[in-house]
């Protein structure tokens, strides 16, 4: 007699290697194509579905790197990850301090993810503070880092990040809010765009808070203290 439990880890093996081979290949194809959507596009648009929201439309429109404003990509770095072109995926320091916080405040969670943890969150998971996703999100976060430059790293990341609801990517967002291409993007635009960043559906662009007109300056600031576009030349990001 055949086991049944068995068979079901057979399966379950054939999908995980199936799955993993995919990531991998995915890996290595979006180290030079353009990335056409990102699984957390995909999720918003599913749960727009079932919630039969049909107004929900995920906009997001690729463009390369050069066709993106340096101030965006400054902004961003200053704004998420200032260690970014140092690290190798993982700011030990920020989880350090961020495990400290939310041990003390737990009615105010800080994540500490860099750009690299987040590209690989947007791109290939769902989303969520298991484990199980945080598990396979280092996973993916290092095989990107081992793959991919930088300078890909942060334009996928900036072609795929959530700026709103419904608005991925830098040139959807510049388009939406500014009614112009991410290439003209001002340093005015760009820190707001970034200030919004630790969460696009609570923090709005076109009606921004105190905060994030306070957290507009405090990013044009760093920005100017990391050195401005010599930043991103000195660090092979442009």
């Amino acid at each position: 007699m055949i086991n049944p439990f068995l068979i079901l880890w057979r399966w379950l093996k054939r999908i995980v290697l199936s799955i993993t081979v995919l990531w991998f290949v995915a890996v290595i194809a979006f180290s030079f194509l353009p990335v056409p959507f990102s699984m957390m596009m995909v999720e918003r648009q599913v749960n727009a579905l079932l919630s039969i929201n049909l107004s929900y439309v995920s906009r997001s429109t690729w463009i390369a790197q050069n066709q993106i404003s340096p101030y965006m990509a400054l902004a961003v770095i200053a704004a998420e990850d200032q260690k970014f072109p140092k690290h190798w995926g993982f700011d030990f320091d920020a989880i350090e301090t961020a495990i400290a916080h939310n041990k003390k405040y737990q009615r105010r969670i800080r994540g500490a993810s860099t750009i690299s943890q987040q590209t690989a969150k947007n791109l290939f998971l769902w989303e969520g503070r298991s484990w199980v996703r945080k598990g396979l999100e280092a996973g993916l976060t290092s095989i990107l880092e081992l793959f991919w430059t930088k300078k890909r790293i942060l334009t996928v990341y900036l072609n795929i990040v959530e700026f709103g609801n419904g608005i991925f990517g830098v040139e959807a967002a510049a388009q939406h809010y500014f009614g112009k291409p991410a290439r003209r993007l001002t340093a005015s635009e760009a820190a707001l765009l970034a200030a919004v960043l630790p969460n696009p559906h609570r923090y709005k662009v076109n009606a921004p808070s105190a905060y994030v007109l306070q957290r507009q300056k405090w990013i044009l600031w760093q920005m100017k203290l990391m050195g401005g576009e010599n930043y991103l030349k000195q660090n092979k990001l442009r």
